[in-house]
């Protein structure tokens, strides 16, 4: 429904639902944990589930309270890690052969995203946080909605792209579905190879593209939920991963 029929009202709403599932987790892992274990323990779980609804999710928390910025950016940044073991899993359930293809690309970018997570988890670690677990509520409603918000209107402007420029080729397409969810682009791409309509080789651009978009996405997002110094730390990550992604293709490209 909506512009360009863009907007799905079921998904959204099981987004707003997930928010408040992974604020809530974020929230009992800091009572079980204390704030500098529980924060990135339920980031690199969280991530699994949506690293991008994670990365919100912290930056509310980082927002709220300064002494909550560390262990909410470490939390966000390990969120990276589960994108990038999630994606090479649903490619090898999906197409073999796509998962052999971006195999340089997928551990370029896994390496990047444990070493700054780890840097990030480290650094957490050593600054002092309150000993006694956070109070107040496990989830915001109003945050929630926000972020939902966010991600219609990104998903409202990508089909209005889509809808501007036409169909130009199966990069374009799953650059525009990336700026949703990189899986579902990665997914999509993959059943053409396996099905036999599209090269293994041909599938690398068009799925980093789609992780290219999503990780705009989570700039957007970082930015917007979790104010500058949150913002700061989390996406040199992000980019970090995306163009370590990129350099493997490369690498990938010119050894082949």
């Amino acid at each position: 429904m909506g512009p360009y029929g863009a907007l799905n009202p079921h998904a959204i709403w099981v987004i707003v639902i997930l928010i408040m599932a992974i604020s809530a987790a974020g929230h009992i892992a800091v009572r079980l944990l204390g704030t500098r274990f529980g924060f990135p323990a339920a980031g690199l779980a969280s991530g699994f589930i949506s690293s991008t609804a994670t990365i919100a999710a912290m930056g509310v928390r980082a927002a709220k309270a300064e002494n909550l910025i560390a262990p909410a950016v470490a939390g966000a940044v390990l969120s990276t890690i589960a994108t990038v073991i999630q994606m090479a899993l649903v490619l090898a359930t999906t197409s073999m052969t796509t998962l052999v293809s971006l195999a340089a690309p997928l551990i370029c970018a896994g390496v990047a995203a444990i070493a700054y997570g780890t840097i990030v988890t480290i650094l957490a670690l050593r600054e002092e946080t309150e000993a006694s677990p956070q109070g107040g509520r496990a989830f915001s409603l109003r945050t929630a909605f926000v972020f939902a918000l966010t991600l219609s209107v990104i998903l409202v402007a990508s089909a209005a792209l889509q809808d501007r420029f036409g169909e130009r080729g199966i990069v374009f397409a799953a650059a525009i579905a990336g700026f949703a969810d990189t899986h579902s682009a990665a997914i999509s791409v993959a059943s053409l190879v396996a099905s036999g309509k599209l090269a293994a080789s041909d599938a690398i651009l068009p799925i980093l593209a789609g992780l290219s978009t999503n990780t705009i996405s989570k700039l957007v997002l970082a930015a917007s939920s979790g104010g500058l110094s949150f913002a700061a730390r989390v996406i040199p990550g992000l980019i970090l991963v995306a163009l370590a992604a990129w350099a493997g293709a490369l690498y990938g490209l010119l050894a082949g």
